[in-house]
């Protein structure tokens, strides 16, 4: 291993550079001028989700007037934008803000060990070499800033299907899509029914001879325009900035109420969606069986179809669904429980993904491994008993970058504070009666996050230890609340050593 030199030495180590790892080099560079910092991103291109995936029709599933950065003002015709698109807009704010050269690409974090008798992390990473053989490379930075997202990059989550050795065609995940995957005239059938499937069914539908969207259970799903009226009326009339603030502050009292109405009036939310649904397919067509989830909106995240495509597809002919589940593979496609065979040459698994927090770094603390699975979360954004490191996770029920900006902002002000009072060490400390009431997300029942959420840290029963999923009390609480909460411990001097209470936070 490399020993650290002063070169590898920064304030603030950001984790990633994709939408939110931008979003903090940014905030720092504009409210924290004086910190040295660096990202350090395990791939060789920037961009993140909207680098790593790259299957067809690949797009945001929220609009990009608040999935943008509150600073740079989305300015494409599309708000429903494709991920190309996505990428270009990181990749131009991070050009255009000098941040590019901030970016250490092919640097995988795989540990990170905090010291409190040197107030600083060491950071463990693998590099990649053109040869292809890999290196350690350690730094060390008094600030850690995660932005590394939700899931597992190196493999989505397929589950086993008896069989599948046996088919004669192509499966494929969309996390791992090839680029040389030729379906034109073949018959697909894609496995899932959340945001991946329904954006790959018509896709894929424009070429293929046909598409089946072969689901165990329906999804909620509703369309918007992929261009927003108000927003284009209003740059129509307007400066581009103004416009932009305006249409993001709408979308998101919009996007807010929609999910406080679905929790408070389920039913009538269940009754608008379906009339939508049936609005696009017509009276004659299943939507009961197709279109009608066991669960209430926003028990798990609404999908969003741009100009209803799925819809048309759908009705053209072009595309089917099947409710069923899987008995097995077969040589030519996929026999149901039914007895049906649907036949097929590609089978794409869109079946979900892994969640990881940290994306999949070892954490210690003055040597003691962290088990999050113990801790709690403090305001959604840092963790008890973890000094000096705080983590962007965004909202379920709006976009993610909403939250990005409150987080990436809350630590500048966590910063300037610390140099204020002169400490070296924050720590959210728990204190008597502070006990896990609830998981890291509440209400929320999608696969990927009931397979993987009892890992993750835990809310208490009130404030801070809560992970809001709302815009306007995260703003309260991370824009606008104290810094020194009586909770949040500032250090002016290391302590002599960790204390057992803060190793092991409250127990879940």
């Amino acid at each position: 291993m490399m020993a650290p030199t002063a070169s590898d030495h920064f304030d603030v180590l950001i984790i990633g550079a994709g939408l939110s790892g931008i979003d903090a080099a940014w905030h720092l560079a504009r409210y924290a001028p004086g910190k040295r910092f660096a990202i350090l991103e395990g791939r060789d291109r920037i961009g993140g989700t909207w680098d790593l995936f790259r299957y067809p029709g690949i797009r945001s599933d929220s609009d990009m007037l608040t999935m943008g950065y509150s600073f740079r003002p989305w300015t494409q015709p599309k708000t429903i934008s494709d991920g190309g698109d996505i990428r270009r807009y990181i990749e131009d704010t991070a050009r255009e803000s000098g941040l590019l050269d901030r970016i250490r690409f092919g640097h995988r974090v795989v540990r990170a060990d905090w010291s409190s008798a040197d107030a600083r992390w060491t950071v463990e990473t693998v590099r990649r070499e053109a040869s292809g053989r890999e290196e350690t490379v350690v730094f060390t930075a008094g600030f850690l800033c995660s932005c590394a997202g939700y899931y597992r990059y190196a493999e989505g989550y397929t589950p086993e299907f008896r069989g599948r050795e046996r088919f004669a065609g192509t499966i494929v995940h969309p996390q791992q899509w090839p680029e040389d995957l030729d379906y034109a005239g073949k018959r697909v059938v894609v496995i899932g029914s959340g945001a991946t499937a329904i954006t790959l069914v018509p896709s894929m539908a424009k070429s293929a001879a046909h598409v089946t969207m072969l689901q165990r259970s329906p999804t909620w799903i509703v369309s918007r325009p992929e261009r927003d009226p108000i927003a284009g009326a209003l740059r129509a009339v307007l400066p581009a900035k103004p416009a932009f603030r305006i249409s993001r502050w709408l979308n998101t009292l919009f996007q807010q109420w929609g999910y406080r109405a679905s929790r408070r009036r389920p039913e009538r939310m269940r009754r608008f969606l379906l009339d939508r649904v049936r609005a696009h397919l017509g009276p004659d067509y299943d939507v009961a069986k197709h279109f009608t989830p066991r669960y209430d909106p926003w028990d798990q995240r609404i999908c969003l179809v741009p100009d209803a495509d799925l819809f048309d597809a759908i009705r053209e002919g072009r595309a089917s669904v099947e409710t069923d589940t899987i008995e097995c593979f077969t040589e030519t496609g996929i026999r149901l429980a039914s007895g049906r065979e649907l036949p097929a040459d590609v089978i794409v698994t869109a079946t979900g993904l892994v969640m990881e927090l940290l994306g999949g770094v070892r954490v210690a603390v003055d040597g003691r491994p962290v088990d999050f699975a113990k801790a709690l979360t403090y305001k959604g954004v840092m963790f008890s008993g973890v000094p000096n490191l705080v983590s962007v996770f965004g909202y379920i029920n709006a976009s993610w970058t909403l939250k990005a900006d409150l987080v990436c902002r809350y630590l500048c002000r966590l910063l300037a504070r610390m140099d204020e009072t002169g400490a070296v060490q924050a720590t959210p400390r728990v204190r008597a009666g502070d006990a896990a009431a609830a998981p890291f997300v509440e209400q929320f029942t999608p696969g990927y996050m009931q397979r993987s959420i009892d890992a993750w840290p835990k809310q208490g029963a009130g404030a801070p230890w809560r992970a809001h999923q709302s815009y306007f009390a995260d703003l309260r609480a991370l824009r606008f609340g104290p810094i020194e909460d009586g909770v949040l411990e500032l250090a002016k001097r290391p302590p002599a050593a960790a204390r057992k209470s803060d190793a092991e936070p409250a127990a879940a």
